[in-house]
């Protein structure tokens, strides 16, 4: 007999993990392999883009992929198919056109298949319809890359001459820090005024409630301001009741009124569930209710992704496939029970601005699968933002919640004046998609006894409160996603590695509410790209070059002439404005002398950071520290080195200050400068709590006698102890504490809800 030898396909996608989820569904006639992401690209060390040549890139195989690229010619060699399954978005279509020509394979013959979740049922599906490769998508990838190379090498070398070397300039990341600089000038102008507002404790039959003073002879005692800001309006309200004498001119007066029911208003109010996630929306709710980044996000979804749990995570659409919604409310009604299942599923269209990629949602692959299901066999970082994206969808398919609303207008006269307040209460009738949540549903707000017009009310107490008009917050990572989304400034890909960036590279960074301010090179970066290149950081400029790559995938424009249109006015005033600025335009003049030669002396920045110099370097040296560098070197004076006895010195280097021994070279001793809190650690008698920074350079807080004690924070501790617990408090988002300890704040979670 004559052994037939079977045919061998073989499949190619970016990730290992991609490739062993996927290898599950096929069978013997199938080789799963990974090219372990991009397998070409530009060139590290040159721009690789011939100019003159309608921009025309030089790719090579990075040093890191030439083996992969060979393991991968000899298996395409002996394949009788080469199925090409990376990502469906513009990257993944442009990492199977580079897979082509570095495999040798011919275009024409090359099948490209995707997918949107890695299921059975989908990759099985993908495979009966595979297509040629679009080359609509690829030139729009192109067309981004080269962009972005022209730019970062045009301009990160002007920075480097202009202000000092190691600096960079992105063309998303320059708008990014523009927003943060913007809104961190605008704090710093905004002007605090004080306002007062006033509620009355009033009773009916024993039972308590909170009116607020609404009206004062028909003149409201509110008002509401409108700040007109960089990227949006902030909106306020401030109270007319300007100080505490007025405040208190009008509580003596309303001590001495009559308080009786004008009208009473009682209806039911709906709240429907949001529409299932984004990119945006996901990282925006990691944020807020996991306190994890835009950028482990999106590294923890890549993870659940290729291991089959959810759907493609990179989507600006919130578009539902028939087969997912149905699963869905088949879980909602075995979990939660039919009435809180929909009869017909609930359909969302999608409203960011230049929206693409006709993708789903984030979802879970497998609704049927709880998070309780994959306990054990997912991380707790896994765990956490599956749950989250679970909840998500279920909620999404969920009847609304619907509370019964009542509000109250209550007159209260005396002889001079006759006011107006206004109570509200509501209770959830039906907690709907809130169920989705667990118990993190709100078991009802404020409940006001049965009130009926012309009811006479009991005052108790009137209660003046002092407030001040508060600045525009800074940004979190989570109002930056969402605003950079609203203005059509990137994409759901470029969010995360946009925001960790402009962290990296020093220009931001975040305080202990984990709000995002500018450093003063960030600030003087910048202040020179609104001043000199406005088209790089214009809102709307970058906006329209996010519409043209658009419109370059979709086949309408071509992507040379794109580039062109950008490329030559850009470069024409990058030499215009290399002759007319000179590094001395941003150095800061202080009233100080040289002590050595007499000329001026400047702070400026240097490859280790600011320090102050003579203007009349090279023919002198002069330097010396600033007034922060001297404060460090004040706190660290009578460090001893521990080896050799000698004074430790503050040194700088390029990670910033340490301390190394006075003794070098003969001793080289070193050791890092320690953020002291001033807090003492909780845990053992002679450790205090430092700041520190994990190696993906998350800021935490922990004690300074690791290993020997390994109590740590994530969060910023007070120096508070928590009243019930003595745990200590910590930073929370919106300018509160909270306890550290995760017990304590369950318990009172679970207190809460049972009250």
């Amino acid at each position: 007999m004559f052994h037939v030898p079977c045919s061998m396909k073989l499949v190619i996608v970016e990730s290992p993990t991609k490739a062993k989820t996927i290898s599950k569904f096929l069978g013997r006639d199938f080789k799963v392999k990974s090219s372990y992401g991009h397998v070409r690209d530009l060139p590290e060390k040159e721009m690789g883009i011939d100019i003159k040549k309608n921009f025309q890139p030089k790719y090579v195989i990075p040093k890191k992929s030439i083996v992969r690229v060979m393991e991968l010619k000899e298996e395409a060699a002996k394949a009788d198919q080469v199925i090409l399954a990376t990502d469906e978005d513009r990257e993944g279509e442009a990492i199977s056109w580079h897979l082509v020509s570095a495999l040798g394979l011919k275009i024409n013959e090359a099948k490209r298949i995707v997918f949107h979740e890695i299921t059975e049922l989908a990759i099985k599906k993908a495979l009966e319809n595979p297509r040629a490769i679009d080359l609509n998508l690829v030139d729009a990838q192109q067309a981004r890359r080269i962009l972005d190379r022209l730019v970062g090498y045009e301009l990160s070398p002007f920075l480097w001459k202009k202000i000092r070397r190691g600096l960079s300039a992105g063309r998303v990341q320059s708008v990014a820090l523009r927003l943060i600089a913007e809104r961190e000038r605008e704090i710093e102008k905004f002007t605090k005024e004080e306002y007062w507002i006033i509620n009355a404790q009033l009773q009916k039959d024993q039972q308590d409630f909170l009116a607020g003073l609404e009206k004062q002879n028909d003149k409201k005692i509110e008002e509401a301001i409108t700040l007109k800001l960089f990227a949006g309006d902030y909106k306020t309200r401030k109270s007319l009741i300007k100080n505490k004498a007025a405040a208190e001119e009008i509580a003596a007066d309303l001590k001495t009124a009559d308080y009786k029911v004008l009208q009473v208003e009682a209806k039911e109010a709906l709240r429907t569930p949001p529409p299932p996630f984004t990119t945006s929306t996901l990282q925006q709710a990691a944020i807020n209710k996991l306190g994890i980044s835009s950028k482990q996000t999106m590294m923890i979804a890549q993870k659940l992704y290729e291991e089959g749990h959810i759907t493609y995570m990179r989507t600006d659409s919130v578009n539902l496939s028939l087969e997912s919604m149905l699963s869905t409310k088949k879980v909602i009604a075995e979990k939660f029970g039919k009435e809180y299942a929909l009869p017909d599923p609930r359909f969302y269209k999608t409203k960011s601005k230049g929206a693409q990629e006709a993708h789903e949602a984030i979802r879970p692959a497998y609704p049927e699968k709880t998070p309780a299901d994959l306990e054990g066999k997912l991380e707790t970082s896994q765990l956490k933002l599956y749950r989250l994206i679970w909840q998500r969808m279920l909620a999404c398919q969920m009847q609304p919640a619907i509370f019964n609303s009542v509000r109250a207008d209550i007159s209260a006269k005396t002889p001079k004046n006759e006011y107006l307040l206004k109570a509200t209460g509501s209770t959830i009738k039906f907690d709907g998609y809130l169920k989705a949540y667990g118990d993190k549903a709100p078991a009802s707000e404020v409940i006001l006894p049965e009130l009926k017009k012309s009811d006479r009310l009991n005052l108790l107490e009137v209660l003046p409160e002092q407030k001040f008009t508060s600045a525009p917050p800074r940004y979190s990572e989570a109002s930056l996603v969402k605003v950079m989304e609203e203005n059509g400034i990137g994409r759901p890909s470029t969010y995360a590695p946009t925001i960790s960036t402009i962290i990296e590279r020093k220009y931001v960074d975040k305080n202990e509410e984990k709000r995002l301010y500018p450093l003063e090179i960030g600030l003087l970066v910048n202040d020179l790209l609104v001043k000199h290149f406005p088209e790089i950081v214009d809102i709307n400029f970058t906006a329209t070059i996010e519409k043209d790559f658009d419109e370059i995938a979709e086949g309408q424009r071509k992507w040379v002439p794109v580039i062109k249109e950008f490329y030559e006015p850009f470069h024409k005033n990058l030499v215009s404005k290399n002759k007319e600025i000179k590094k001395t335009d941003f150095h800061e003049k202080i009233d100080k002398k040289c002590p050595e030669c007499g000329g001026d002396l400047v702070a400026k920045f240097g490859r280790f950071g600011k320090f102050i110099a003579c203007t009349n370097f090279p023919s002198c040296h002069y330097t010396e520290k600033t007034d922060e560098e001297k404060k460090v070197d004040e706190v660290h004076k009578d460090e001893i080195c521990e080896v050799c006895g000698a004074p430790m010195a503050v040194k700088r280097g390029k990670y910033g200050a340490f301390l190394g021994c006075s003794n070098y070279p003969e001793c080289k001793n070193i050791k890092k400068i320690e953020n002291k809190t001033g807090i003492k650690c909780p845990k053992c008698p002679d450790g205090e709590i430092v700041e520190k920074k994990s190696k993906r350079g998350k800021l935490f807080y922990a004690c300074n006698k690791y290993p020997a004690c390994k109590f740590a924070l994530w969060s910023k501790p007070t120096g508070e102890k928590c009243p019930k617990c003595s745990s200590l408090m910590v930073f929370a988002a919106q300018g509160k504490t909270k306890c550290s300890s995760k017990e304590c704040l369950s318990l009172a979670k679970n207190t809460s809800a049972e009250n």
